[in-house]
């Protein structure tokens, strides 16, 4: 039991189960979808080929930086770190499962959605993670991959780049802004301490990392509303307008708790900040398929 408990840790069970919902949303948002007569069974293998890829991804994360997490009181404790799990063992599940999660993709989808899997799982890995500690341009490096399993899920149901694939994306890219900040500024000792540089300003949490969180926030309300003007989503039914003020909606909340941050300019807020991103996520995902055409 300990051992499952160090292999959820391995892969952040939580944070890829994000990731992987975000994929399966945007493949259920694609025309292709509804052309799959074994929609369950295909849901099933995305979430199983993104889990793999995005576990790996992690676990290739946690054995390069076992030394600065065992730093950090909020990552002293994960498997690689504490000593309870060898780099050697961290490995060989990252190549395994990494491998198995790109097959998956490759074999029930489509290889230009495996493409994109391998090309997110590298740019993570091997670009976003050293960078950490070189750059705070790492952040938007990172926001790449980050916004990638949109991309991923669009391919995996239409086999190609189309305009919805790069609308999702970019939602996903400029979230990450005020959510990663936000954590970034909850965490900022301990990131200091393992030499990571993941605010915009080099002094650390200020105003001006506030005024980012608040711009990137506004940056997202045309981008939520752009599935409706180019055909992906409607407001014409109850259920499409309904979709369309809860995407509004969520959007004067995630702006609220930015205005809020930059007022009170404290770890409280930015916890808020934070935790009202993991809401606004899914919330404005699932108001687009509500409102798919």
């Amino acid at each position: 039991m300990k051992k499952i408990k160090d292999y959820f840790q391995l892969i952040k069970l939580s944070l890829s189960i994000m990731v992987v919902f975000s994929s399966v949303i945007s493949f259920m948002l694609t025309p292709g979808y509804e052309a799959y007569q074994d929609k369950l069974f295909r849901i099933l293998m995305l979430f199983i080929g993104g889990m793999l890829v995005t576990g790996s991804a992690n676990a290739i994360n946690q054995v390069v930086e076992k030394d600065t997490d065992a730093k950090m009181k909020r990552t002293a404790k994960r498997p690689v770190a504490a000593g309870r799990m060898s780099v050697i063992e961290g490995q060989v599940f990252a190549v395994v499962a990494g491998l198995l999660g790109v097959f998956i993709l490759g074999h029930y989808f489509n290889w230009l959605a495996a493409g994109l899997a391998t090309f997110s799982l590298f740019l993570y890995a091997f670009i976003y993670t050293p960078l950490k500690k070189i750059n705070s341009i790492a952040v938007l490096v990172g926001a790449v991959p980050g916004a990638l399993p949109c991309l991923i899920g669009w391919a995996a149901g239409e086999n190609a780049l189309s305009v919805g694939g790069w609308v999702l994306f970019a939602f996903q890219f400029f979230w990450q802004f005020p959510h990663f900040w936000a954590i970034a500024w909850v965490a900022h000792k301990d990131y200091s301490t393992a030499g990571f540089k993941l605010l915009p300003a080099e002094e650390g949490p200020n105003k001006f990392t506030a005024i980012q969180t608040i711009l990137y926030s506004l940056v997202l309300v045309p981008i939520t509303l752009l599935p409706f003007f180019i055909g992906m989503s409607s407001y014409k039914d109850m259920v499409g307008s309904i979709a369309l003020v809860l995407i509004g909606l969520a959007n004067v909340f995630m702006i609220a708790r930015c205005i809020r941050l930059y007022i009170k300019m404290d770890v409280a807020a930015a916890r808020q900040v934070m935790f009202g991103s993991y809401m606004y996520l899914p919330v404005v995902m699932l108001a687009l398929l509500l409102s798919k055409v």
